[in-house]
């Protein structure tokens, strides 16, 4: 997320004086948009949840982002490199802001104050990335499914500060998030949970460790 990103005043802003930027709504399962076809596009999710999947040739299924209200995604910051066309799908009724990224660079007719405004808070939002994509990978190399569990558990209790997490997808997304087998990270939090390790009420996870 951007920092100090002040939601309501920057889209105040750009929807009265920018003409650069596309608004768009999508209901609960409709595609967003793909990292192949568009791929020089910068987004915010203004409302709402998506996810970004991949498939592979075999069709099985990677869920390699989750992004949240005031996040922001796109091919600018996610370099699609292979063959496997990336998706980004709606997990909710959902709001996004789409902008071009050389209009980022480029003031449009209007010279709204938008476009240094997000200039200048580009170093930020670069940096957030990396620190997300840094933190994929650690929990991708994990060696176990126990391990990458315990892993995603402490980085969302340190982002809330609390013992008591909610997990923000179902379990069988959690298990493509992860890249685990969904039966085997099921007996796995039965496990975490008989050991006392953690205690489980539908989504809701407390660490007691």
């Amino acid at each position: 997320m951007i920092t100090n990103f002040n939601k309501s005043e920057f889209i105040q802003k750009i929807q009265a004086n920018c003409d650069r930027i596309n608004i768009k709504k999508f209901s609960k399962g409709e595609n967003v948009t793909t990292y192949i076809e568009n791929r020089n596009q910068l987004c915010i999710v203004l409302k709402g949840e998506v996810d970004l999947i991949r498939y592979d040739f075999n069709g099985n299924k990677t869920i390699i982002g989750h992004f949240t209200e005031n996040d922001i995604f796109g091919e600018v910051f996610y370099p699609a490199n292979t063959n496997n066309e990336l998706f980004v799908e709606a997990k909710k009724n959902s709001e996004i802001l789409f902008i071009l990224y050389e209009n980022v660079l480029n003031r449009c007719k209007k010279t709204c104050p938008f476009h240094d405004e997000l200039y200048s808070g580009m170093a930020d939002m670069v940096l957030q990335k990396v620190i997300e994509l840094n933190t994929r990978i650690e929990l991708l190399t994990k060696r176990n499914t126990r391990d990458k569990l315990l892993s995603y558990f402490d980085i969302l209790s340190s982002n809330r500060l609390n013992k008591t997490i909610t997990i923000p997808f179902s379990y069988t997304d959690l298990a493509d998030y992860l890249s685990v087998d969904r039966s085997a990270m099921t007996r796995e939090l039965g496990h975490l949970k008989e050991e006392g390790f953690i205690r489980k009420v539908g989504n809701t996870i407390t660490l007691l460790y």
